[in-house]
């Protein structure tokens, strides 16, 4: 969908319903989540959620939202400082955008807090560019298909010829402060989230992904070196059914995942490669009825990994889960105090997850 640039905010906070299905092997018949999961367990808003969620005035101070990330993509402000833009139809022009369209405003030079006149979806004729201070209040991203080579609007002056996406839902290259929330991702042609060419200061939280291979790719190959400034917060997501690989899968940066649910990953929840670190926090793991995919890591490497910082604390393990450790030492995150947040133990994951997604909130109740 989109190549999004500095302190960017992308909160996809309107109704969305999909239909899910649990797969299986035609070997194992599966077993229901709801025996892995904490009886009677009750929605818990986390530490972002009842920052925000609590006032039944939030419709009329959406703004307060920027100040309420975590992580390493705690100062993405967004549009926070800017003016409202509404997006009142759901035509697309990748040449000449029209007012109205989402990409005209995503195209804007200045700070924006874009939201939306009704519920609509909108097709892409070509990839959605996204500059800096933009906040897009939104919708749920799903069925991404790969986009076309021809001419996009990159900015209010600049035309260029793209050469097509890959079918990313969300591409980031070589920026900084970025915060995605409450989103629904499922079906693309090939990766949910990526989070490359020397991104940092990035969280991902409160998403549901489902229905998808690779699911989120943080750092673009083993030989890109500068890759290495990248720090990524993975917190409070639902990684539901029928995923294959990537929750994430990290290349020589850093990345902390936290409060995170793993519904019965495919081959593997959390991999890597070329050195990276990985802090693995509070996550609630249920590993899949597939006898050889019960481990929750995997490294992309033949030899050499046993020294790369992979550490798991506070994790809830289930249905035969387990998480291979590596390196010595703590690789807990150095946050700054505002970036800071308590990360809860991982049998608390699941009330803290359960409104990953789209949110459905009423005009004048607490949402």
């Amino acid at each position: 969908m989109a190549s999004l640039a500095h302190a960017l905010l992308l909160s996809c906070l309107a109704t969305f319903f999909a239909s899910t299905l649990q797969g299986a092997s035609p070997n194992h018949k599966p077993k229901s989540l709801s025996t892995h999961l904490p009886r009677n367990y009750k929605k818990v808003l986390n530490t972002i959620d009842s920052c925000w969620r609590t006032g039944s005035d939030w419709a009329a101070n959406r703004r307060a939202l920027a100040d309420c990330a975590v992580g390493f993509g705690q100062a993405a402000i967004g549009g926070k400082n800017g003016k409202t833009y509404v997006v009142t139809t759901p035509d697309d022009d990748p040449i000449n955008p029209k007012p109205g369209t989402l990409r005209y405003g995503a195209i804007r030079t200045e700070p924006l807090w874009i939201i939306f006149a009704s519920d609509m979806v909108i097709t892409l004729e070509n990839e959605l560019m996204i500059n800096s201070y933009k906040t897009i209040d939104g919708r749920g991203i799903h069925d991404c298909k790969p986009s076309k080579r021809g001419l996009v609007k990159s900015s209010p002056t600049h035309v260029g010829e793209r050469q097509g996406s890959d079918g990313d839902a969300i591409a980031i290259f070589a920026s900084s402060n970025i915060w995605i929330d409450h989103c629904y991702l499922a079906r693309c042609m090939d990766g949910l989230i990526d989070v490359i060419h020397a991104t940092t200061a990035v969280t991902i939280s409160n998403n549901y992904f489902t229905e998808h291979d690779k699911v989120m790719l943080l750092g673009h190959n083993d030989e890109y070196t500068a890759d290495r400034v990248m720090k990524v917060t993975v917190v409070f997501n639902h990684f539901g059914p029928n995923l294959y690989q990537r929750m994430p899968r990290v290349r020589f940066g850093y990345a902390h995942a936290a409060n995170n649910r793993y519904d019965k990953w495919q081959m593997y929840a959390i991999g890597g490669s070329a050195g990276s670190t990985i802090f693995s926090e509070g996550n609630y793991f249920i590993a899949p009825d597939i006898p050889n995919a019960k481990e929750v890591t995997k490294r992309e490497v033949n030899g050499g990994w046993k020294s790369w910082k992979w550490r798991s604390s506070k994790d809830v393990f289930m249905n035969s889960a387990y998480f291979v450790q590596s390196g010595y030492g703590s690789c807990a995150p150095r946050y700054s105090q505002a970036q800071s947040f308590t990360v809860s133990p991982g049998s608390m994951t699941p009330a803290l997850t359960s409104d990953a997604g789209p949110l459905n909130c009423v005009v004048g109740e607490a949402c």
